[in-house]
């Protein structure tokens, strides 16, 4: 059976030789490289303990060290298996997804006529070259001139010129080329409304496109006439041509790329000559449509990761998010891509010539990864500014996510979106007005918090009237939010927004909190938690007793227990901390120096603080105060107290 031209190249296209050998091996992850296609692995051919079996995955090439054996990918499946060659090829078209082709008995007829075809493409290659030394392309060799291109380039290049009149067609025909193969190659067409053939390209630049094994399989015009419908014109597509699975330059940077030099996509065949001649090599570009599946496929086939340089304005910006999400779907473990984005609305070829080749290689180090260019889609000019945008942006980024079948890089994406997501929203409101200290008196102390600051301005001892029970409340408060967010991880999402203006009362708290935050949706909670933390600050609050009682340790997994628990620690923990600060602001307010009336503000404080300490009250009546804070009945009574001991305070200060 005769298999039809380009579909090995399309097997070898879709499927990596360290696929198809992972299958047999397991590789050393000491030694190999997976980012450069660098593999290695005990040879599976010969009874080994050491790394002697090398794949090379750019080149499609394995070799071992120790018996010798090499080959492609079809050699490796024939002798593993022990089949013949088309039934490798059927075992690497179905781990492909590429359905084998019918027997066609006219294939070898159609790989000949391929071959006729390239050769009229060769000869149409020279005419075109030849032409470029023409009087007729005076023009077209001042416009190359201007764009920087020398003659010893353009002869690499393969540069061309046709003319207005006395072109391709008449010329090969002139040769013995029937007229039938120029047209089926794409270089003459036949008008609708019949006629005479005629030559697809005149008065035009011409740009040779060759495939990955060096033929001229098309040609790209640029129009000299500034009023031409189109200021480029590429080839029809043929038996040689298809556009979708072509790049501009790919055997040359496939070779480049094989030595280390980065993979660049540009958008135009200039953007590309300008490039390599200034030695960024490994450049390609589509050819008259955007990025498609299978250009990506060949990229990462060249390179693991393709950097996509695209012009800065609004065009190419709309062009590179459109990759994006026809990538997202295909990554893999080391396969992505990197988003280089050119300043001012500039092009590859006008950044080397206003700015040099260090200015561009300053652009592609600085290249985006892909998830933060989504993320700068989904959030550049834009204001979050209600819980509702929030949850907008939020649900956006989810569902870009889930595209990405690959678990292990779905989950570090979701890391990676809240990591951002935090730097965004983690700025705290500015502290109300009402709760700023005023000017300090004799009795003030900046570096105490408002809750620990003296009542009485005038008493000797300076004793705050909260004492330490405070702080000791709110740290434990702080510690049951934090257990049982590890304990039930379910209920994080409901909870991020106090989670994230929860001020701590200690650095360990405050790390665990952020650690928390970035937490992913699918990542194990108490694995992250270790590695960002560590295992002894996870362990000293799990620990704790009163933490282990009261929170949602007593239940772990159980979403409702849990809510019901965070809903209730964080309005106390927020009530705990609001009261003193209004306390602290009401006594500034009375002027009396009264150390009885001083004494019973405190008692009245420390009864609130009292009420509210950690006691496992799962079933205490709750009563919803003014500010819409849940407190029980105790700590109303206390409350209450309080405020008559003020109301006592301020008639005593002014009896009116």
């Amino acid at each position: 059976m005769s298999l039809p031209p380009g579909f090995i190249d399309e097997l070898r296209t879709r499927l990596s030789l360290s696929q198809v050998v992972g299958r047999k091996v397991i590789w050393d992850s000491k030694k190999s490289n997976q980012g450069k296609g660098d593999m290695w692995a005990p040879c599976p051919f010969h009874q080994e303990k050491s790394a002697s079996f090398h794949v090379d995955d750019r080149k499609g090439f394995y070799y071992c060290f120790g018996c010798h054996a090499k080959g492609d990918a079809i050699s490796f499946v024939r002798e593993t298996e022990n089949v013949e060659f088309m039934d490798a090829i059927r075992i690497l078209a179905g781990e492909a997804g590429l359905p084998m082709p019918e027997r066609d008995p006219r294939a070898q007829e159609k790989a000949d006529t391929r071959t006729e075809l390239a050769e009229v493409m060769e000869q149409a290659v020279q005419h075109f070259r030849l032409n470029l030394n023409t009087g007729a392309a005076g023009a077209a060799r001042d416009y190359l001139e201007r764009r920087g291109l020398s003659k010893e380039a353009q002869v690499r290049w393969d540069i061309g010129f046709a003319p207005d009149s006395g072109g391709v067609l008449a010329a090969l025909t002139a040769k013995g080329v029937p007229q039938k193969m120029v047209i089926d190659a794409g270089l003459a067409a036949i008008s609708d409304r019949g006629g005479a053939p005629y030559d697809r390209f005149r008065g035009r630049i011409m740009f040779p496109i060759r495939d990955a094994r060096g033929r001229a399989i098309a040609f790209g015009g640029r129009a000299m006439d500034p009023n031409a419908k189109a200021k480029y014109y590429n080839s029809p597509e043929t038996d040689l041509f298809d556009k979708s699975r072509t790049l501009y330059n790919v055997q040359n940077a496939r070779v480049a790329a094989g030595k280390g030099m980065p993979l660049v996509v540009a958008e135009g065949y200039m953007d590309v000559i300008a490039l390599a001649e200034a030695g960024f090599e490994a450049a390609v570009a589509p050819l008259g449509t955007a990025v498609t599946e299978h250009h990506l496929h060949m990229l990462w086939r060249i390179s693991p990761e393709p950097i996509i340089a695209l012009d800065g304005d609004t065009a190419g910006l709309r062009a590179a998010m459109r990759v994006v999400d026809l990538a997202l779907p295909l990554l893999q473990a080391g396969q992505s891509l990197r988003f280089a984005v050119m300043p001012g609305g500039q092009d590859p070829d006008d950044v080397l010539k206003q700015q040099g080749k260090q200015a561009m290689q300053d652009i592609l180090d600085a290249a985006l990864p892909m998830v933060q260019l989504l993320w700068q889609r989904e959030t550049e000019g834009k204001v979050f500014d209600s819980p509702e945008r929030k949850a907008a942006l939020d649900k956006t980024l989810r569902e870009k996510i889930k595209l990405i079948a690959d678990l292990s890089i779905r989950s570090h994406y979701g890391e990676a979106i809240k990591e951002m997501r935090w730097d965004l929203f983690r700025t705290r409101k500015p502290q109300n007005k009402a709760f700023t200290p005023r000017k300090a008196s004799a009795a003030w102390n900046p570096k105490q918090q408002p809750w620990q600051r003296d009542l009485s301005p005038v008493a000797s001892n300076k004793r705050s009237i909260l004492g330490a029970g405070a702080a000791d409340e709110s740290h434990m408060r702080e510690a049951v939010i934090l257990a049982t967010l590890i304990a039930t991880p379910a209920v994080l999402p409901a909870f991020l927004a106090p989670l994230e203006l929860m001020a701590c009362t200690n650095s360990d708290h405050a790390r665990l909190r952020d650690a928390i935050l970035r937490c992913a949706d699918d990542t194990d909670m108490t694995s992250h938690l270790h590695s960002c933390v560590g295992e002894e600050a996870v362990a000293r609050i799990l620990t704790q007793r009163d933490v282990r009682l009261t929170s949602g340790l007593r239940k772990p997994g159980d979403v409702d227990f849990a809510r019901r628990c965070l809903a209730e620690s964080f309005a106390k923990l927020t009530a705990a901390r609001a009261l003193p600060r209004e306390v602290s602001e009401a006594v500034e307010d009375v002027d009396a120096a009264d150390e009885g009336l001083t004494w019973r503000l405190g008692e009245a404080v420390r009864a609130v603080a009292k009420s509210s300490q950690i006691g496992g009250e799962d079933n205490a009546e709750i009563v919803i105060a003014e500010n819409g804070f849940g407190m029980d009945k105790s700590e109303r009574a206390a409350l209450d107290a309080f405020l008559s001991a003020l109301t006592i305070a301020k008639t005593n200060r002014d009896p009116k």
